[in-house]
């Protein structure tokens, strides 16, 4: 269950390392695997203590950027239709454009097979693995 002031884990090449969620998308009280919400960047990925103003020309986002993303794992548990249960080890997502494809272009770890089901096929198929 992701709510107001989550931290997650952001798994792609967009340049954000931790995101913090702002707003739920759809006025919700709280967001699960496949969810949209507004994230707002805390860590840059690959950004040393000294040099926080040099941002590398890799980095699509920097440190206080406010984007759309969606969820990707959770530390709830969640029952699928066939009765099982699937839980991750943390809260993580993938950061999106307001038109909804990914910033990024590559995944690093496992998403949820939910994605399939929420019409996220895109980041499913960057994902190297699926559970």
């Amino acid at each position: 269950m992701i709510q107001l002031k989550t931290m997650l884990n952001c798994i792609d090449n967009s340049g954000a390392a931790v995101v913090e969620c702002a707003l739920i998308v759809g006025q919700k009280r709280h967001a699960t695997i496949g969810d949209r919400f507004v994230a707002i960047v805390q860590k840059q990925r690959g950004a040393s203590d000294a040099g926080m103003g040099v941002a590398s020309a890799a980095n699509k986002v920097k440190r206080g950027d406010i984007r759309h993303a969606i969820v990707v794992r959770t530390k709830k548990k969640v029952q699928r239709p066939d009765g099982s249960v699937v839980r991750f080890d943390d809260n993580a997502c993938v950061l999106i454009n307001k038109s909804g494809d990914p910033i990024g272009t590559r995944v690093n770890g496992v998403v949820g097979a939910e994605l399939r089901r929420r019409k996220w096929s895109k980041i499913l198929s960057m994902a190297p693995t699926h559970a």
